[in-house]
């Protein structure tokens, strides 16, 4: 083997990548020590973004396709070299394989409750939950910004920092939307298009963008879930007098089929006692007011002492003062009209 065959073994002459994993980001390709040799062939698959990297210094990006390294499509990394041994000569640079895929399926929820108002319930706690998908947008900025010089960045570097993005977007859009807290499984999606707006601003200088956003559910606190279960009941059963009405009912026939028990015996007692007690109330709301009785006729008072008489009574029982007879028949004491010649109770001449 001659020199310069040696030589060219050192040389890489194929540059590719393919992704045996979902979670990688950047993948830095492994030169092992050799040198790529100018004319070599790249190949940049689909979702995928190829960046030379030489001394540090950012060079070519190239995008989807095949390329055989040559000055013509080298610009930058031919100026930077300057070759002086012909167009053959091998150059070393880093080379970095950006993933542009979305990445889908990444979980997100709320670490702690989101406060906020209600108009109806006023302070409440709210837990959220749901999934989202992102993707390299900007891969020379993802290169700056996050994930340097790193040989293989994946998901989980990156993750943390949207989670939260998304937390804080996400009560942000709750906040200002005023949605009542009773409609706000009715507005996920709207919600979700309003987060999404809200967010991507504030990954953009990541090199980043959400490609969906979605709310799963958005939960209430155990105690206000459980006030609206039981408002929510009470609208189910309506009418509470018939209600229990239909519940002692259905004691009374659950103690009728279970004879034998002795607490079948009582229940039954107590839900007979609380149907009749039931049936006693629905009566007395049915029945109408009865008039008052008309009070007993009055004899009136004795002028002499203030003594009460009875009708047609003709002296005083208290001071034997001698009554006005006028009105009155003497023989029966029956009220008797103006102008009558006879009693009529007893038929006496007047």
């Amino acid at each position: 083997m001659g020199i310069l065959d040696m030589l060219r073994g050192q040389c890489i002459d194929v540059i590719e990548w393919t992704d045996p994993g979902k979670d990688t980001m950047v993948h830095k390709y492994d030169m092992n020590g050799k040198e790529i040799m100018m004319g070599a062939q790249l190949t940049v698959r689909e979702s995928q973004v190829a960046i030379f990297v030489n001394e540090g210094q950012l060079a070519d990006v190239y995008q989807p396709g095949r390329y055989e390294l040559q000055t013509s499509n080298m610009p930058i990394m031919t100026k930077l070299k300057a070759w002086k041994f012909g167009f053959n000569s091998p150059f070393k640079a880093d080379v970095y394989f950006v993933n542009t895929k979305q990445f889908l399926d990444r979980k997100w929820g709320t670490t702690n409750p989101v406060m906020m108002r209600d108009s109806e319930f006023g302070m409440i706690r709210l837990r959220a939950f749901g999934i989202y998908s992102f993707r390299v947008t900007d891969p020379v900025t993802f290169l700056k910004e996050v994930f340097g010089t790193a040989s293989l960045f994946t998901v989980d570097g990156v993750e943390g920092q949207i989670k939260r993005t998304l937390v804080s977007g996400l009560s942000d859009a709750i906040a200002e939307s005023k949605i009542p807290a009773l409609d706000l499984a009715a507005n996920y999606d709207e919600l979700s298009n309003y987060a999404l707006q809200a967010i991507n601003p504030k990954l953009a200088p990541l090199g980043l963008s959400l490609a969906s956003f979605v709310i799963e559910n958005i939960s209430l606190p155990e105690e206000v879930e459980k006030t609206m279960d039981r408002r929510t009941s009470m609208g189910v059963l309506g009418d509470l007098n018939k209600y229990t009405q239909y519940q002692a009912a259905e004691a009374m026939r659950e103690a009728a089929n279970n004879p034998g028990g002795g607490a079948g015996i009582g229940a039954g007692m107590g839900a007979g006692m609380a149907m009749g007690q039931l049936f006693t109330q629905q009566m007395a709301q049915q029945q109408p007011a009865q008039q008052p009785a008309a009070p007993a006729a009055k004899g009136g008072f004795c002028p002499n002492c203030g003594q009460p008489l009875t009708p047609g009574a003709k002296f005083c029982p208290n001071c034997g003062q001698k009554q006005a007879a006028e009105g009155v028949c003497p023989g029966c004491g029956a009220a008797v009209q103006p102008g009558a010649k006879f009693c009529a109770g007893c038929g006496q001449k007047l």
